[in-house]
């Protein structure tokens, strides 16, 4: 029988969990250089590739494919051992041909840095498709806190390198990730109704709410 989340039909127009981890739960970033090209590859795929830029330079015979127009990407946090990206498609099959894509370039990429050879990955990404408002909200709350428990002493969530959430705070602004969305629900001037202020208080419904809109039991441990 199938892994939960790994058969998929795809919808057109419609918001969409994406996530995977190492196999055998192994880290998948071992240091800031793969995170630093995982992010590169995203911004490849996801801008136009007019303002691409120079964050990886490839030969013209070697461009990796665009997505931009056809893939939105609203929100991404990248742990050591997985990570997670919240991604709006506008036709049916864009989201599975740029994970192919994004899971053959990184595998390629850390095989090679690393002397190592076979899956990086642990078999096919998960996607879980995000039907309601709610889920749509607490989805983007549970990703941007998932750094938590690795923070060290001193970092808070807005310190973390390797997720979108700096962009939510005005901290940084990289144009692949789309904010505006998800900021239309909250103030922007009162702290006590703002993004910052949903993400980071603990709310008693934090655990109900991860458990009935979330299904990442096969990322944990």
């Amino acid at each position: 029988m199938p892994s939960k989340n790994v058969v998929k039909e795809y919808k057109p127009q419609s918001y969409y969990h994406l996530y995977n981890r190492g196999v055998n739960k192994a880290e998948i970033f071992l240091d800031d250089r793969d995170y630093k090209t995982f992010l590169g590859y995203l911004k490849l795929y996801l801008t136009l590739p007019d303002l691409q830029g120079s964050t990886l330079k490839v030969s013209p015979s070697r461009c990796l494919k665009n997505y931009f127009q056809k893939l939105k990407l609203l929100v991404y946090c990248l742990m050591p051992n997985h990570f997670h990206l919240m991604i709006y498609q506008e036709d049916a099959d864009g989201i599975n041909f740029f994970m192919r894509s994004l899971a053959t370039k990184y595998s390629m990429y850390f095989n090679r840095v690393h002397h190592r050879v076979g899956h990086v990955f642990q078999g096919i990404y998960k996607a879980v498709n995000i039907t309601s408002e709610e889920q749509f909200l607490w989805l983007s709350k549970y990703i941007h806190r998932n750094p938590i428990e690795i923070l060290p002493t001193g970092i808070n969530l807005e310190g973390y390198k390797y997720s979108s959430y700096g962009n939510y705070l005005g901290l940084f602004s990289q144009e692949w990730v789309q904010t505006k969305e998800i900021l239309s629900y909250f103030s922007r001037v009162k702290y006590n109704n703002s993004y910052q202020q949903f993400i980071e208080e603990a709310d008693e419904r934090d655990p109900y709410k991860v458990k009935d809109i979330v299904i990442e039991n096969d990322l944990q441990g």
